[in-house]
């Protein structure tokens, strides 16, 4: 798994609506703590900033990595995901992949 650094654009796993932010908004990280947490910035359209929120690992996904400017992959966005998961919610997606591979 890629550890999460400055600048990387991330992916948002969980709801945060007291800061108006949904599964899926995308934010860039502003600093990085000892702790492990980190400080993303979301932002809309004209670049205004609309949230600061101080979030873990667990809570995001990198979907895009300053270090390299690239976008990451969708399987590797999904391995991350999944990562994420507790065995038994991996065997659940394991058994549904699965299922999708032999309707195929």
């Amino acid at each position: 798994m890629r550890k999460p650094s400055l600048f990387d654009v991330v992916e948002l796993l969980i709801n945060l609506p007291e800061a108006k932010q949904f599964i899926g908004s995308q934010g860039s990280i502003v600093e990085c703590f000892d702790d492990g947490k980190y400080e993303v910035e979301f932002s809309n359209e004209d670049g205004e900033t609309t949230a600061l929120c101080t979030l873990s690992e667990q809570q995001f996904i990198v979907v895009w990595q300053a270090k390299t400017k690239t976008w990451l992959s969708v399987s590797e966005r999904l391995n991350a995901v999944i990562n994420n998961l507790s065995e038994d919610k991996q065997q659940e997606l394991l058994n549904f992949a699965r299922f999708l591979h032999q309707v195929s």
